[in-house]
């Protein structure tokens, strides 16, 4: 039975590359994108067979709507692939940060990811075994020298992690993790970056299919747990 997988901002980058290998290991691969159209050409475009939902996981009613399509078309989800953040700081001084910022970085990064993982918990409740990865990053690691590299965006990956933790503490039969994907050639990462987006695809892969069960709370790069 092919596994049932939800990937959340998969249009590009590394969504979109993670939705091309689990596609090609027989998963059944469903792209979310908040653009329906953008989502169906996404899809369309990873091969057939792969399916689309219409996901903004910063409206409720919209991530109600896509728990009702994925309930209706599969039954069940095996598997949460939380990839959706956006990055609004780049360069910008912790300082000189507006707070609006802040809040609306947290809005989607941390809070959206929340709604999606409560709005899915009853779906993941149906697979056998079901899976929660969370895309993070190394620039919300607490372990190491102090960055001051976008500080919202930093902060909010704090909070993922911990979300993280949180998720795993609440749901006991659920593999939850956290994973960092490195710094890659995406739209967000840049030209600049030492690593493609299949490389940085390759551990949120990996966690989706392969990683042990017993794997759970954990923060990973590189199939490898390294430090919070």
């Amino acid at each position: 039975m092919k596994p049932v997988i939800l990937i959340t901002g998969a249009t590009r980058g590394i969504g979109l590359a993670t939705a091309k290998q689990l596609a090609a290991r027989g998963a059944q691969v469903i792209i979310g994108s908040r653009d329906a159209k953008r989502a169906a050409e996404a899809a369309a475009k990873v091969g057939s067979g792969v399916a689309s939902v219409a996901l903004d996981i910063t409206d409720q009613a919209s991530v109600d709507g896509a728990v009702k399509q994925i309930a209706q078309q599969f039954g069940r989800l095996d598997v949460l692939a939380n990839n959706s953040a956006i990055l609004l700081d780049h360069y910008q001084s912790l300082l000189e940060l507006k707070p609006e910022v802040l809040l609306e970085t947290l809005k989607t990064n941390v809070v959206g990811t929340l709604r999606v993982s409560q709005a899915f918990a009853p779906l993941l409740g149906k697979s056998e075994a079901p899976r929660i990865v969370n895309v993070s990053s190394g620039a919300g690691q607490l372990d190491g020298e102090p960055q001051a590299w976008a500080p919202a965006y930093c902060i909010s990956k704090t909070a993922l992690n911990m979300l993280t933790q949180q998720l795993t503490a609440a749901l006991p039969e659920v593999m939850v993790n956290s994973m960092c994907p490195g710094w890659c050639r995406t739209e967000m990462g840049g030209d600049g970056a030492p690593r493609s987006p299949e490389e940085g695809a390759d551990t949120l892969t990996w966690l989706a299919l392969e990683a042990p069960h017993t794997l759970r709370g954990k923060f990973v790069k590189d199939r490898v747990v390294i430090p919070w």
